[in-house]
């Protein structure tokens, strides 16, 4: 029997195909990656019978990179990555090892149907999908057709089966759109961010942003928020005037005016106008009209007015709305969200749709006289030919999702009843006054305006959008106030007048519009990949070279609004090299100054530094410096210049203390490491020694944390170590008054993982349901588990970094 692999792009959309397409009747298991399941049932295909496995990927599986020395920002120049530097897939998630999943499902099958979404990003993870599949696939006999591409737009059963029953192929023209797109935003997003973040953190203490990024897209996005700051921040305000007048219409009732000129900008005017009004004792109708306010039906919905409506009307950002909508469709509540068309096709199941919300519990009966009298159908759209327009696919009540009322948004505001009157009819004056106003400024775009520049002027995809927006939110360009508006931040102010100031392309919508051109007309066929890659590359190229000549013009902008990093920050500890105070600048990225030298370290992010009891490096003579993610994470100590300098061979940059391999530094992994860590292969748990009397043991790899031996006086690494398992023995004081120790003792030596006595003191966080210490058993003690480093004969012993570890990894095999 021949087997049918089939793929589809998140594993909640595998099992519900699986479901229709096996009516139920299948076996299900977790693949070898833990992250996606397998289901299989028998059944037909291409007229024989066959076995289906239906699984799925994450996403995409792989994602565009530099290769080696170009992916390290202190050994290439950002220009080089125009051209120069070579590309390669990587996989997207190495965690999930998707590729091998995909090869071991795939392996021995005889035919692939992708169900992956149905747009050019679905239509590239295809040919990801098909990258690692077909050379472990069964080969094809006289030229079978293997490879089959499921078109859909909703997870219900008549769509799915409709699929299935009209296979096609998948489109290499769009996939390739997908790899342009990405390699123009590798090369041009990285060699633009990666310059300007240098050359301005280098400059700057509080520009409070931990990358200055620039991106084709994005940039377009923030200009469009920072042109409506400059018009608010340019407005000149002017006075005018207005006459406001009320007359009785009966004892209890009056009736407010509008002035027919509606303003004037000269008060002498205007007061003349008073002057005259004044002597008027009775107001007369001189005619009456009569208006029916009625809103036209409205367009069926594509992605971009979701986007819109959700920001304006439930608050929902992009990102988060576009999120909760893929979910919605995941679970077959609705079609597929990611659609620019706004017009249903003539043979659309209106009233199919409808039924499905017939026994809601809020609307039934307003559908049920929907589906009697006849509906109306939808104005008639645009048809960009891809997906229909987003629709409901199944009820859902109130416990399942919770929800807002339909659309108040929608409603016809109530107006003030008027008197019934007719020409002629007149009416005592109660008063006429004139007030004097001001011309107001424009507010800041609101998200839901902000989507409407973007489609307009092409910058992004409908399923892009939400990830631009929530870009220049993220890297502090702007804020988000109140009524969803975007408030330009400072830095993001500088950098789009900086950008306008030496190439307003680099900001402005048009060259992107353009380029987007040119990627939709590679995924029709009509341009060729490689020659719109070259061609914009080389144009952002020159650009490029000419930003960073004229990088002066957006300097002389920084200066007005920043500080240079000799001012800012506070002084945290000596530099090695003058004995001066270095400055600690706490802005993102955080990150110690030395102004005397003019050197900059980079530090830790995401935790708090402050000085280390005043102890220096050995090696450098630098005061070295604690980071910490709080007091029940990791803390460790660590040296600036080696932090950014690494001192050995087998050390990397960004290491701390309780990496690095000295052999007799009292703060070094050498002197306080213990063993290898129970979770991760390559981490070592090193002892915390700031973290008494709430002890801490920590891996210097992963987030493994273990709490021991509270209230003990000392806690100190021997040279000892265990005859079980190799790791070093810990020698404990304990406080005479709380020990836990049996008879009065209150000093112990033991293993942390064997001694039965501090099997008790010891919380493993994460690890502790794995460790036989923690099971009640003895555990396989004799083994040699993976990730045994053994030391080749000659080579010097560097004191437990790898292999004092032996048996402990075999307890967790």
């Amino acid at each position: 029997m021949k087997t049918v692999l089939m793929v589809a792009e998140k594993p909640s959309l595998a099992q519900s195909i699986a479901k229709i397409l096996s009516r139920g009747s299948l076996s299900s298991h977790k693949g070898l990656n833990g992250a996606c399941s397998v289901h299989e049932y028998t059944g037909t295909f291409a007229g024989q019978p066959v076995r289906f496995k239906m699984t799925s990927v994450c996403g995409h599986v792989m994602t565009l990179d530099f290769l080696g020395k170009y992916n390290k920002w202190d050994k290439v120049d950002p220009a080089e990555l125009f051209s120069q530097a070579p590309t390669e897939k990587k996989e997207a998630n190495p965690k999930l090892n998707m590729v091998k999943f995909l090869q071991v499902e795939g392996r021995g099958c005889d035919y692939i149907v992708l169900w992956l979404d149905c747009d050019k990003e679905g239509e590239n993870i295809c040919f990801e999908v098909l990258d690692a599949v077909l050379p472990v696939m069964n080969k094809a006999y006289g030229g079978e057709k293997t490879v089959f591409r499921a078109r859909f737009s909703s997870i219900t059963d008549t769509d799915i089966c409709n699929a299935m029953a009209c296979l096609g192929e998948p489109d290499h023209n769009e996939a390739l759109s997908v790899d342009a797109r990405q390699e123009l935003d590798l090369r041009i997003g990285c060699a633009f961010t990666r310059f300007q973040t240098k050359y301005f953190q280098g400059k700057y203490g509080d520009l409070d942003s931990s990358l200055i990024s620039f991106g084709p897209c994005q940039t377009p996005t923030l200009g469009f928020c920072v042109e409506r700051h400059d018009k608010i921040q340019s407005f000149k305000p002017e006075t005018y005037w207005v006459l406001q007048a009320k007359v009785n219409t009966d004892k209890d009732r009056s009736l407010l005016l509008d002035w027919d000129r509606v303003r004037v900008f000269d008060r002498e005017i205007a007061q003349m106008f008073l002057n005259m009004t004044k002597l008027e004792k009775e107001a007369q109708v001189e005619a009456t009209s009569r208006k029916e306010k009625a809103k036209q039906r409205p367009l069926a919905l594509n992605t971009v007015e979701m986007l819109r409506v959700a920001s304006s009307s439930l608050g929902m950002g992009p990102q988060h709305a576009m999120q909760t909508a893929e979910r919605l469709y995941t679970q077959g509540y609705i079609s597929y969200p990611r659609t620019e068309t706004t017009h249903y096709p003539e043979n659309f199941d209106l009233k199919g749709s409808l039924r499905q919300q017939a026994n809601h519990p809020y609307w039934a009966d307003t559908v049920k006289r929907l589906l009697a009298e006849g509906i109306n159908r939808p104005r008639k759209g645009h048809d960009a030919g891809d997906h229909p327009p987003i629709t409901p696919m199944k009820s859902a009540t109130e416990a399942e999702l919770g929800f807002t009322e339909i659309m108040p948004w929608q409603s016809v505001p109530l107006e003030e009843s008027l008197p019934t009157c007719q020409r002629g009819d007149t009416f005592p004056v109660g008063e006429v006054k004139m007030l004097e106003k001001q011309t107001s400024p424009p507010d800041y775009l609101t998200e839901a305006e902000l989507i409407t520049l973007m489609e307009k002027h092409g910058i992004g995809t409908d399923a892009s959008i939400p990830v631009h927006i929530n870009n220049i939110c993220q890297r502090n360009y702007v804020s988000v106030e109140s009524g969803r508006r975007l408030k330009p931040t400072n830095l993001g102010i500088v950098l789009v007048h900086g950008y306008y100031k030496i190439d307003a392309e680099l900001v402005l919508p048009t060259i992107r519009s353009a380029v987007e051109k040119q990627l939709n007309l590679i995924a029709q066929g009509k341009a060729d990949y490689r020659q719109v890659l070259g061609h914009t590359l080389d144009v952002f190229k020159r650009k490029f070279h000419y930003f960073v000549d004229s990088i002066a013009g957006m300097d002389e902008l920084m200066e007005v609004s920043f500080s240079p990093l000799a001012a800012t920050g506070k002084p945290l500890s000596r530099c090695g090299k003058c004995h001066r105070f270095m400055k600690y600048i706490q802005a993102k990225p955080s990150r110690l100054h030395c102004s005397h030298c003019d050197e900059t370290y980079t530090l830790p992010q995401n935790g708090t530094i402050k000085l280390y009891k005043e102890l220096r490096c050995p090696l450098d003579d630098f005061e070295l410096v604690l980071w910490s993610s709080g007091s029940r994470g990791k803390s460790y100590p660590l040296c600036p210049y080696c932090y950014n300098h690494p001192p050995f061979r087998d050390m990397k940059k960004g290491m701390g203390c309780n990496e690095c391999t000295h052999p007799s530094c009292q703060h070094s992994l050498s002197m306080l490491g213990i063993g290898q860590c129970v979770e991760c292969e390559s981490g070592v748990l090193v002892l915390d020694p700031t973290s008494g009397p709430k002890w801490k043991v920590a891996c210097n790899k992963c987030s493994v944390v273990a709490h021991c031996f509270e209230n003990a006086h000392r806690v100190r690494v021997s040279t000892d170590t265990c005859s079980v398992c190799e790791a070093a023995l810990l020698d404990v004081d304990f406080n005479k008054a709380k020990s836990p120790l049996p008879g009065d003792e209150t000093q112990h030596m033991g293993c942390v993982f064997c001694d039965p006595v501090f099997q008790e003191l010891v919380e493993l966080k994460h690890a502790a349901s794995c460790h036989p210490m923690h099971r009640g058993g003895p555990g396989r003690r004799q083994g040699r588990g993976r990730g045994r480093a053994r030391r080749p004969p000659g080579k010097p012993n560097p004191r437990r970094p790898k292999d004092k570890m032996s048996a402990l990894a075999a307890y967790f095999v």
